[in-house]
């Protein structure tokens, strides 16, 4: 219901989506606490699956770093925007397959088949049915190989009701409004593509006993969510950023910042059976 939405919204935005992640300190608060934690989990060396992985962002990174990546992504535009930026880094070898399809079918891959998956910016937030994100998480997980890590990142509900706070009052009115607050779901209908936030509580649920060990559910942006000029100011004197970003990593995995951060990271490790 929702698919061709959401494809046409990231058809549309295309650039922006790949600048997002390093317009400025705030934005890549999310790109290096992501790595932050892939750094900490990620074998040696190995094939990644970046599923729902856009413009290319983290398929580049870590195809700099040394691993086989590929890359599946729902939007055509996406994807041929990503083959040239991988050309331009000179990639290619390290990004052997770059795929249309959807994080609820991973049928094109058979069970064990990548060293670890990563699942990044919120595809699984794009999954509005609830059904169709249980299966997304069981196919993340069933192509993820016993005993390696899966990540995977999501939109947070009490983040967006901030934000909401902040700039879009009159949306409490809206009919959308309680039905976002209630469940989660938000249809698409003012400024943003259809979506599902979640609680930390509902993430973490969705992937308790599903075959996977959670070692970690992190705050991408932390304390600083919503604090874009604040965050950008202090990043300006580096020692003030040195110890921010010490504090940054020891507070962003406390439950009561997950709950507030924009985005929050999943870390499993598949059990071996």
């Amino acid at each position: 219901m929702y698919e061709k939405r959401i494809k046409t919204y990231y058809a549309g935005c295309v650039r922006k989506e790949w600048n997002r992640l390093d317009r400025d300190a705030y934005r890549r608060l999310e790109f290096e606490t992501s790595l932050h934690f892939m750094e900490k989990y990620l074998p040696q060396r190995g094939k990644i699956l970046d599923a729902g992985g856009g413009p290319g962002r983290y398929t580049i990174e870590l195809a700099r770093r040394g691993y086989d990546v590929t890359l599946l992504d729902l939007v055509p535009a996406n994807l041929e925007f990503a083959k040239r930026q991988i050309r331009r880094a000179r990639l290619q070898s390290r990004v052997p397959e770059i795929i249309a399809g959807s994080i609820v079918d991973l049928s094109m891959f058979p069970d064990n088949a990548f060293d670890a998956v990563i699942c990044l910016g919120g595809p699984l937030s794009h999954v509005l049915d609830r059904r169709q994100r249980a299966r997304a998480v069981r196919e993340l997980i069933r192509v993820t190989h016993k005993g390696s890590p899966l990540f995977v990142s999501v939109i947070g509900r009490l983040s967006v009701m901030v934000v909401q706070l902040m700039q879009f009052q009159h949306e409490f009115t809206e009919p959308f409004f309680r039905r976002h607050r209630d469940t989660g779901d938000y249809p698409g209908t003012s400024g943003f593509t259809a979506c599902h936030f979640f609680l930390p509580e509902e993430f973490r649920d969705a992937f308790s006993s599903k075959g996977v060990k959670v070692l970690e559910l992190a705050g991408l942006e932390g304390l600083g969510s919503h604090h874009p000029r604040e965050i950008n100011e202090l990043a300006r004197n580096r020692k003030r950023w040195r110890v921010w970003m010490e504090t940054h990593y020891l507070t962003c995995a406390h439950p009561s910042v997950v709950g507030i951060s924009e985005h929050m990271m999943m870390v499993c490790r598949k059990i071996p059976s």
